[in-house]
């Protein structure tokens, strides 16, 4: 749980310190996500549900203001694959440079995986399988968001 609420502490940096580095996308800004819900998706470019989610991750980020947005790249590949994966896939929302055990959550065992966080920094719901836009507001609605 500590290591989730450093993680908001982290964001809207380019680099907290060598675990928490953020990959700010093409149309993200630097933000601050303290006080806010997370919504963390693992996904992989080899993952063809992962892919097809992309849009409906990207909708809810720019749909929800008051909520942030990020993803974790199952592989942990080079920043520069991961920049060129991010545009290939149309990535609208900051990426992750750091592994499961940084970020405090588990590393799934299957893609994707969504974690919903609450401002409180606890884990409040586990998504497993592709999300739509309903099913992830659904959650978070379910769960105080």
């Amino acid at each position: 749980m500590m290591k989730v609420i450093l993680l908001l502490l982290c964001l809207g940096l380019v680099a907290c310190d060598p675990g928490h580095s953020v990959l700010i996308g093409p149309q993200s800004q630097p933000f601050d996500a303290s006080g806010r819900w997370l919504v963390v998706n693992y996904w992989a470019v080899w993952c063809k549900p992962c892919v097809k989610e992309i849009p409906e991750l990207n909708a809810l980020a720019q749909s929800e203001p008051n909520l942030v947005v990020l993803g974790v790249n199952f592989d942990q590949v080079p920043m520069q694959q991961l920049q060129a994966q991010r545009d290939a896939l149309g990535i609208q929302f900051p990426l992750l440079m750091s592994d499961a055990k940084r970020l405090g959550l588990e590393k799934p065992s299957v893609l994707p995986t969504t974690y919903l966080i609450n401002p409180a920094g606890e884990v409040a719901m586990t998504l497993i399988g592709p999300q739509s836009l309903d099913s992830l507001r659904f959650a978070l609605k379910t769960k105080g968001y």
